[in-house]
């Protein structure tokens, strides 16, 4: 049953870890990272918390607490790819071994507002056969949600930018935007990845926003606007 009366409601989410990697599109080679959270990053640590086809998360806001420092890694990686099949040769790690410099970020600790959409069954995409339930409603997944964050539950592991990144999160009051302890700085990180189209899967297109940080603030512009480049 498709509701007519729903809301999209915010949620603040306090995410924080040891190290962080926000991989720079166009460095291949050697791993860079965004010097903040992307939304896409931002996104994916709310849907590994909670996502349904019914929901989508936008991001509005993040807030940046702790100082931007970095730490240069260097590692040892295998530069092959196994195929899968059986009669596949077996890859020899210390034939196909590369050293690569990881440039990334420590001691990470942000403030990342998102809305919870809910979209309704008419508009969805890639759901299948499933229909909705009778009781399906929006105050259903935020009351989910809430629960899950809450209780430091998820589906799937939370990572900063890349797996071995491991991220921490805790669910913020509707009054946690701003505080004395935001980063006391305002910088023009250029252009960075806003997110993925994925509105052709035949042709996934990356997004990017211009970056600003006002007294640690920055605010995520929405999808549909002009400041998002396609």
């Amino acid at each position: 049953m498709e509701s007519k009366e729903y809301f999209d409601k915010e949620y603040g989410l306090e995410i924080w870890g040891d190290y962080a990697c926000f991989t720079r599109p166009e460095l291949k080679v050697e791993r860079m990272s965004y010097d903040v959270i992307t939304p896409s990053a931002a996104r994916n640590i709310l849907q590994a918390i909670f996502w349904k086809p019914a929901i989508e998360w936008e991001i509005t806001r993040i807030e940046v607490v702790n100082p931007i420092s970095w730490i240069s890694v260097r590692r040892n990686e295998v530069g092959a790819v196994g195929s899968g099949k059986a009669d596949a040769k077996p890859i020899i790690a210390t034939e196909k071994r590369q050293q690569k410099n990881t440039l990334m970020l420590r001691d990470v600790r942000y403030r990342v507002y998102a809305r919870m959409k809910y979209i309704p069954p008419s508009k969805r995409k890639n759901e299948g056969a499933r229909k909705p339930g009778p009781d399906e409603n929006p105050k259903k997944y935020q009351e989910i949600f809430e629960r899950r964050a809450s209780n430091g539950q998820y589906f799937t592991s939370p990572y900063l930018g890349t797996r071995e990144c491991a991220a921490y999160f805790r669910l913020l009051g509707d009054d946690a935007k701003g505080g004395n302890d935001l980063l006391k700085e305002s910088r023009d990180f250029g252009l960075m990845l806003y997110d993925m189209d994925y509105s052709n899967p035949k042709n996934i297109m990356p997004m990017f926003y211009r970056a600003r940080m006002e007294d640690g603030v920055i605010e995520v512009p929405d999808k549909e606007s002009e400041e998002v480049l396609r």
